[in-house]
């Protein structure tokens, strides 16, 4: 049985086989659209998922997250099973909480060009500390 130093030590040493991948391994070039046909409607779309997993970049270890992105379309949707493995890209990367949130942001709203949309990442707790990440987008124009 080791004792108190022993284990300290070998603790310590834990991190030094997790590896993970830079932020190019996000796959954005994975999401599609398709045609929204009815956009004079102010429909919202609520997409919620509770598998979104990155790494993070100093320990390797991974966080959890449920990830609910609401939008309303202006003339695209969001294709849903590309959207799936555009997530799972992320499982190998080492990113910040808060940056993950706001490049997915970015990415959708470049793929679909929404009148609004949000998306909050809520980060299971690690650590005692408990994450949650919004941010949002409104098209130009929308005083809102």
């Amino acid at each position: 049985m080791s004792n108190i130093e022993d284990l300290k030590e070998q603790y310590l040493n834990l991190d030094e086989g997790l590896t993970f991948a830079s932020e190019e391994a996000i796959e954005p070039d994975r999401l599609l659209a398709f045609s929204y046909e009815y956009p004079d409607q102010n429909a919202e779309v609520i997409i919620t998922t509770d598998e979104f997993t990155a790494g993070c970049p100093w320990t390797g270890l991974p966080d959890y997250g449920i990830l609910t992105i609401r939008y309303i379309p202006a003339h695209l949707c969001i294709e849903l099973k590309s959207l799936k493995y555009y997530l799972l890209s992320y499982r190998s990367v080492g990113i910040v909480q808060e940056h993950a949130a706001n490049r997915i942001l970015k990415e959708l709203v470049v793929l679909v060009r929404p009148r609004r949309m949000e998306l909050t990442l809520e980060y299971n707790v690690r650590g005692g500390v408990k994450t949650t990440v919004s941010v949002n987008y409104r098209e130009p124009g929308d005083g809102k």
